[in-house]
């Protein structure tokens, strides 16, 4: 243990990390930069903050303030030591609807905030996209804004009083009239009036460089405002006053549809005048499907509020009047709007993909000019681009002069990140001449600093030097950032990473076979970080349930960065620290949707198992449950599944068997089907002829085994419909496959191979199963999987692992759902009609995968009425089932799944299509989960009588 962290562990109450796991997940923020710190504490209260600092100043030893780590100009980063507000000083202390004041701790996500304020009609004015993870301290650290920056201005706007420590551990409390102005401050001001008053544009996106001109006299000499934006370089805040809004009772949400971002950007400014509450501008190129939006190549959402909807909506169609538009949208409905707001708000992260599925990043993201100036600048910038042969498609801001944009930099080679120079500072000359602002959001950071004397004069930043000097003298506070700057194409994240591709199992298609560009997805944006889910989203249950940053999407990302990178992680694929952070990762392929830039966590999970345990011995788990399979086929075989419940059902040999097979001792061994589904099949085919072959339904494990019932219902149904069924001619034949013929054996997803890493024996498996397919191939014919899991299995894992076996990608375009195959292949059929609630859960893999617009379109039909909840259900195939995470499998449960089972009406129908998803149900609620298909059966039943 080194002497610091010694010292740091004796003066701190909250926890002290200087270990492989905790210093890798710090590295890197949500900008292009990496910096590798000493160490992270997470303070409990002002007192180990000033304890913390006094430490580190003994020892020379930089401090970098954190809150959710989203900064894009990489001002969250550091090479000393990090605190981490996020912990432990993330409370909101009190509201006050009189005074419209909250007192707030740093580390506080702003979403909490105006959750609490809701009800009393409030809410924090500034909403930046990433609202469900940022935080007060680090929106007061960048000033940052969002989308309602028209209507409510800066988060500086909203501050009224702050307490912050210096670095030498003077407590200050800054507000308006010089309070806490730290000494010579005042002095500094008073001495240079002229240039303070002249020397900054003014424009409503001015976030560059330290605010002085808030203490102006004329300006209230608002210490705590001149704080804000100043990035942690000046003082560490630890508590905050900050001012709320009225809400809007009602809101209407006009879009405007432009012929391209040039045309929306000139129309911006002119809507000013009626008071939008937004004016914020996207084109086509960052919209997933145009279907839901009006006619036109760019769009202007601009959101209007009133007492009531229809005051609301009113003022949204005078706007729609004054503005020239191509054509537009006056939405009312919160659910539509909350739609349409999400594909701006993750246009951060979508924006990091070109269409061709090429890379762009940030590093010029948020530039802002003023606002009757922003169509000439975006001219002018695409003008830029063009001539240095790079790409980006602007969006944000348009009615506060910002625009966001991440571009198709080279940052993997030297004479790439050349270019990235030359660009950097041309842009920067160019936004000045427009009378911009280098940063109008994110800060400065690493980023832009270096160019702030283009924008500011060197006289003015001296200016700047010597206030930073002022708060702390000794210059411990996030250091290379804002004065004195590290060169903007320094740590750069890329450069520590491989240059040849490393030699992995799956195909990455998306990133041309590059484990390293994989990786590299993860652009630090933190949606993984939500601590709820909206609607039917999944990503990421394990950060929900844990609240750790090593059980994030992001924080395993981070981690397998490093182990590429070699410098902190250093034993590559054997490292622990990477296995014990993936080891709560449920697999559950969430963040593959729910992630703006599609990280595909389950994986990077099997893909780094499959190399961690190569030639090793692996856990008893993943002998008993990832080869799954095997042991009910063999139980199945020998006609022992009666036994085998007999044996399970008592105590002391049920003990026995979970402790050598590594499963949870809370966990009841689930019951085998006395009669599997494929021998109820071949008593019920026998003497039956097949007409017009229409599909093949696919005998999964967990329906041939263990809900052989899902299975039946499932016949039912779709004969019912019309649809003639077959099996693979493996178990069955049948003439519709002659003249091939068909080689024995059990077809089979790979699926628990797959999840455990075991990828050789995955391979094995799959391409086993193409062969036995290999009739079914030479037909047209569909597959229809039950089994949500296995279905997606077929679907993603199988095309990836197999990627270079054409019949992979031919039986995974082949697939299809239970309920897709009643509507591809009967598509005039009406299910009976049930009038009942539903609860439940969709599948994580269907939603995350498979989607489930057919699922609902027949609920539908059916009068299956409700909305599914989302998340995971916990249990996740095997995952639940391992011991050590049967804990965290229950609060996954417990997030939404069993919520919505308890508060389901009377007569509720609980649906849950995945064998996981039932098997969790009966076992912590006592409640039977049931298949769609075998609702629709027990309705025909019912019909029939």
């Amino acid at each position: 243990m080194t002497d610091l962290e010694s010292a740091l562990r004796a003066a701190v109450r909250g926890e002290v990390g200087f270990d492989v796991t905790s210093r890798a997940l710090m590295t890197m923020d949500a900008s292009n930069y990496r910096r590798v710190p000493l160490g992270v504490v997470a303070p409990l209260d002002a007192d180990d903050v000033a304890a913390a600092l006094e430490v580190c100043r003994e020892r020379d030893v930089p401090v970098v303030p954190r809150g959710g780590g989203t900064s894009i100009a990489g001002q969250a980063t550091g090479t000393g030591v990090v605190l981490d507000f996020t912990r432990h000083m993330n409370r909101l202390l009190s509201l006050d609807p009189g005074s419209r004041t909250a007192v707030v701790q740093p580390g506080l996500v702003l979403d909490r905030l105006q959750d609490a304020a809701a009800p009393h009609g409030l809410r924090f004015g500034p909403d930046p996209s990433t609202h469900s993870r940022c935080t007060l301290g680090g929106m007061i650290g960048n000033n940052s804004c969002g989308s309602h920056s028209v209507a409510w201005g800066t988060t500086a706007d909203s501050v009224r009083e702050l307490d912050v420590i210096t670095a030498r551990g003077r407590r200050l409390k800054l507000g308006q009239d010089w309070a806490g102005a730290p000494d010579g401050l005042r002095d500094l001001v008073s001495g240079d009036l002229a240039r303070l008053r002249t020397g900054f544009p003014v424009l409503p996106r001015r976030i560059s460089g330290y605010a002085l001109d808030a203490l102006l006299p004329e300006n209230g000499a608002d210490v705590a405002r001149a704080f804000c934006g100043s990035e942690g370089t000046l003082g560490v805040l630890t508590q905050a006053v900050v001012k709320l809004v009225e809400a809007p009772r009602a809101r209407a949400l006009a879009v405007l549809g432009y012929v391209d971002e040039g045309a929306a950007a000139e129309a911006a400014a002119g809507l000013l005048p009626h008071h939008p509450l937004t004016v914020e501008g996207m084109a086509a190129d960052l919209v997933p499907s145009v279907a839901a939006l009006p006619r036109g190549g760019a769009w202007l959402f601009v959101e209007t509020g009133g007492d009531t909807e229809a005051e609301a909506r009113a003022r949204a169609r005078t706007i729609v009047r004054a503005a020239d538009v191509v054509d537009a949208l006056v939405v009312t409905d919160p659910a539509d709007q909350r739609a349409l707001w999400r594909i701006r708000e993750d246009a951060s992260g979508t924006a990091t993909r070109m269409r061709d599925g090429s890379e762009a990043w940030p590093g010029w993201e948020d530039c802002a000019v003023p606002p009757p100036r922003l169509g000439a600048y975006l001219r002018d910038f695409r003008s830029l681009l063009t001539e240095h042969g790079l790409r980006g498609t602007p969006y944000g801001h348009f009615g506060d002069g910002c625009i966001h944009v991440r571009i198709d930099f080279d940052l993997l080679t030297d004479r790439g990140v050349a270019g990235f120079r030359r660009f950097s500072e041309e842009l920067a000359d160019l936004v000045v001449a427009h009378g911009g602002s280098l940063s109008g959001e994110h800060g400065d950071g690493q980023a832009r600093a270096e160019l702030l004397p283009r924008m500011y004069g060197a006289e003015l930043v001296s200016l700047f030097e010597r206030a930073k000097g002022i708060w702390d003298p000794d210059d411990l506070l996030n250091p290379g950032m804002l004065v004195r700057p590290a060169p903007l194409d320094a740590n750069l994240r890329f450069s520590v990473l491989p240059r040849e591709p490393v030699d992995v199992a799956f195909g990455y298609p998306a990133d041309a076979g590059d484990f390293s560009a994989a990786v590299r997805r993860c652009v630090g944006v933190a949606k993984c970080r939500t601590t709820s889910v909206a609607g039917a989203g999944v990503m990421c249950p394990s950060f929900r349930a844990t609240g750790e940053e090593a059980h994030s999407t992001r924080g395993r990302a981070r981690l397998l960065h490093e182990m590429l990178a070699g410098e902190v992680v250093t034993d590559g694929w054997r490292s622990e620290e990477v296995r014990e952070a993936l080891d709560l990762c449920l697999s559950c392929k969430g963040c593959r949707s729910d992630c703006p830039v599609e990280v595909d966590m389950a994986t990077y999970k099997a893909e780094f198992l499959h190399h961690h345990y190569a030639g090793r011995r692996r856990p008893a788990a993943h002998y008993t449950m990832g080869r799954l399979p095997v042991w009910l086929r063999a139980a199945a075989r020998t006609r022992t599944a009666r036994l085998v419940n007999a044996l399970a059902a008592v105590g002391p040999l049920a003990w026995v068997a979970k402790r050598l097979g590594g499963i949870a001792p809370e966990r009841r061994i689930p019951r085998l089907a006395g009669e599997t589904f494929t021998r109820w099949w071949a008593r019920r085919a026998r003497g039956r002829t097949a007409t017009g072959p229409s599909a093949v339904l696919w005998p999964d494990t967990f329906t041939e085994h263990l809900s052989p019932q899902v299975g039946r219902a499932a016949v039912r149904v779709l004969e019912a419909a019309g649809v003639t069924l077959l099996l693979p001619p493996t178990l069955h034949p049948s003439p519709a496959f002659a003249p091939l013929t068909a080689r024995r054996g059990r077809v089979c997803c790979g699926l628990t191979y797959v999840s455990t890493g075991q990828l050789d024996r995955a391979r094995t498996v799959m391409r086993r199963t193409l062969d036995l397919m290999a009739p079914v191939l030479a037909t047209d014919l569909p597959v229809v999987v039950l089994e949500p899991s296995c279905a997606a299995a077929l679907r993603t894992d199988l095309p990836e692992l197999l990627h270079d076996d054409p019949r992979a990608a031919v039986l995974s375009s082949r697939v299809l759902t239970f309920a897709e195959a009643l509507e591809r292949l009967a598509p005039g059929w009406t299910p009976p009609r049930l009038n009942r609630p539903t609860t439940g859960q969709t599948h994580c893999h269907q939603h995350a995968v498979l989607g489930d617009t057919a699922d609902r379109r027949l609920r539908e039909a059916a009068g299956l009425e409700g909305d599914l909840a989302g998340g995971c259900c916990g249990l996740a195939g095997n995952f639940g089932f391992e011991a050590g995470h049967f804990e965290v499998s229950r609060a996954c449960a417990e997030d939404q799944l069993l919520p919505a089972v308890r508060d389901a009406p009377d007569g509720a129908v609980v649906l849950a299509d995945g064998y996981s998803c039932r098997t969790q149900l009966e076992q912590l609620a006592g409640v039977r989960g049931r298949h769609l298909a075998e609702v629709l059966a027990e309705g025909l039943a019912v019909d029939d009588l």
